[in-house]
């Protein structure tokens, strides 16, 4: 696959679709592969009329793994790399839980990039996060190491997945598990965890600067999310002049097949077709 640079930092990306059509660039979430974000979700935008793009995030899957310490700007930066990288003047940037705040940043720091964006089950900062204690508790805790306790880790990484699910597409155990051992071979990368995560906190309040944003926007949020609670994405929309909000009844903090048409919908609807 293709790779692009940013400074010393190389991302991983996947392209989808027709180049001639207009660029989407996707961004996943905290400790999360692209590969979390499905080809065939991929599949589904670019038939829409989008040129899809989706990317490993720093320290996760095969892009670099730095050992210093960096920011979600960096990271937003990173996403520009890869626009860059394909030659692409402005796309329409969708972000998903630490993707979005990552396009809330891009869209801060380089509005004459994005076109529109989509910022998915996320908050304009992190005081405005509301989880429940027991998703807080599986998002922090680290999983038993996998070259010792192999099954321990698996076992660990689906009760996570199936806490975070949405309650209304719940998924088999056969299904969480395939995607637990199919990143584990990919990449596995915990110590970027903790870089990530303070990263997000470092960013501070975002609410102020997201008041400037011009592009269209939508904010979309599950209606059952335990990890960030609605008012998170009720508090990114509120931010933003002429945010649009979509609450999705039965999603959680997943993107399972059932919410893909109305999540593409809503994409749809600030990115035109």
């Amino acid at each position: 696959m293709p790779r692009a640079k940013n400074g010393v930092v190389e991302i991983e990306y996947e392209c989808f679709g027709d180049p001639a059509k207009p660029a989407l660039l996707v961004v996943n979430g905290y400790g999360v592969q692209m590969i979390w974000t499905p080809a065939a979700f991929c599949e589904l935008l670019a038939a829409r009329g989008y040129r899809v793009i989706r990317f490993d995030n720093r320290d996760v899957g095969l892009s670099s793994w730095p050992t210093e310490p960096y920011t979600i700007a960096d990271k937003a930066r990173d996403g520009i790399a890869v626009l860059d990288a394909e030659a692409i003047g402005k796309a329409h940037i969708v972000g998903i839980s630490m993707g979005g705040m990552i396009v809330q940043r891009m869209a801060i720091n380089h509005p004459d990039r994005v076109l529109s964006m989509t910022s998915i089950m996320a908050v304009p900062g992190p005081d405005k996060l509301v989880s429940t204690p027991e998703a807080s508790a599986m998002l922090t805790a680290l999983p038993p190491d996998p070259g010792t306790h192999f099954e321990d880790f698996v076992a660990h990484m689906i009760r996570r997945a199936v806490l975070f699910e949405s309650p209304a597409y719940r998924s088999d155990e056969a299904y969480h598990r395939d995607r637990v051992v199919s990143s584990w071979k990919r990449a596995y990368n915990p110590a970027g965890l903790q870089r990530q995560m303070a990263a997000m906190g470092a960013d501070g309040d975002r609410t102020e600067a997201l008041g400037g944003l011009t592009m269209p926007v939508m904010v979309v949020h599950g209606a059952d999310d335990p990890l960030v609670h609605p008012s998170g994405g009720e508090a990114t929309a509120r931010a933003i002049p002429g945010a649009k909000l979509r609450i999705i009844a039965g999603m959680g903090h997943d993107l399972p097949p059932g919410v893909w048409d109305e999540v593409a919908d809503a994409i749809q609807a600030v990115a035109g077709a």
